[in-house]
């Protein structure tokens, strides 16, 4: 998952821009099993996508996904800070 905190009066414009933006990913990205645009206005946006392996999580982001989130162009212009990127793994139930 990668969080963003948006700058004032340009939440909704960067809502689009990443909702257009994503929009085509599971069509575009082998692997990607689902994905999804988690809003809380005025400033903050959540991108989470689930992969079916690391190695499709690895063609998509880089080499270094672990640490470097994947920015869009011009993205920099709508942020107060720089993304934050995290990992989660499925803990068993059971």
């Amino acid at each position: 998952m990668s969080e963003a905190r948006v700058r004032p009066g340009r939440f909704e414009e960067f809502r689009d821009v990443i909702l257009d933006a994503v929009r085509e990913f599971p069509l575009l990205h082998p692997g990607l099993v689902d994905h999804e645009v988690l809003v809380a206005p005025p400033d903050g946006l959540i991108y989470v996508s689930r992969w079916r392996s690391e190695e499709d999580l690895v063609r998509y982001a880089g080499e270094n996904w672990r640490d470097q989130p994947v920015v869009l162009p011009g993205e920099e212009e709508y942020l107060v800070a720089p993304l934050q990127v995290r990992h989660f793994t499925i803990a068993p139930l059971t």
